[in-house]
């Protein structure tokens, strides 16, 4: 049976378009996006900005203030310390939860990464990055574990366009994801939560973690 296809809205498309220019890096952090800027490079009109840059700001990605463009934040590196410190104990909660188990849907996610071709964008790597976490979260069958993790989903991801510094070559990000998999699948609790606490203990300024 064939499905419809859905038709991708102007705004929908400029949207996934500056989305994807943010988490690969390539609008760095503190850039602001003026709205006559965007429409000219764009070709589409200001109101069809307007749209897709509040889609932006609703999901976390930019941020609009008073007579101010929308722009990029900055997640610094005291943010991300912080955003470790709190993702810690749900990511606890988790291995606990999951220790033991394979979980379908972040194995699709690892191997959607591992897929990635060398040419594809960062925020490829995010998405899927992003997916595979969540997958596990997902898997515990807790909402409220679900609605505060997902409270970080937008930090999360604004942090790991970071890592594309560190992750120069993706094969090592996919061998640690395995590593994170397979130690939750195999381990007992406390060996699926060091694995968490290992994989969450890499540095985010530029160094990796042996």
């Amino acid at each position: 049976m064939t499905l419809p296809l859905r038709p991708v809205s102007a705004v929908g498309a400029l949207a996934d378009a500056l989305r994807r220019r943010v988490l690969s890096g390539e609008i760095e952090p503190g850039t602001s996006l003026p709205e006559q800027e965007i429409a000219a490079a764009y070709g589409v009109a200001r109101p069809t900005v307007r749209e897709a840059l509040a889609a932006l700001v609703h999901e976390g990605l930019l941020r609009r203030e008073r007579n101010r463009s929308a722009y990029v934040p900055e997640v610094t590196l005291s943010d991300l310390a912080d955003l470790m410190y709190v993702r810690r104990p749900l990511e606890d909660l988790m291995a606990e939860a999951v220790a033991g188990r394979r979980v379908p849907e972040a194995e699709a996610a690892l191997a959607r990464m591992d897929a990635l071709p060398a040419a594809a964008p960062w925020a490829d790597s995010v998405a899927e990055h992003m997916a595979l976490h969540q997958a596990l979260v997902e898997a515990v069958g807790s909402p409220r574990l679900e609605r505060l993790y997902g409270a970080l989903h937008a930090e999360t991801r604004l942090g790991l366009v970071r890592l594309r510094d560190v992750y120069e070559d993706r094969d090592v990000l996919v061998r640690e994801h395995r590593e994170l998999l397979d130690a939750i699948a195999e381990g007992s609790v406390e060996a699926a939560r060091a694995a968490v606490a290992a994989h969450l203990g890499h540095g985010w300024g530029g160094e990796r973690r042996a």
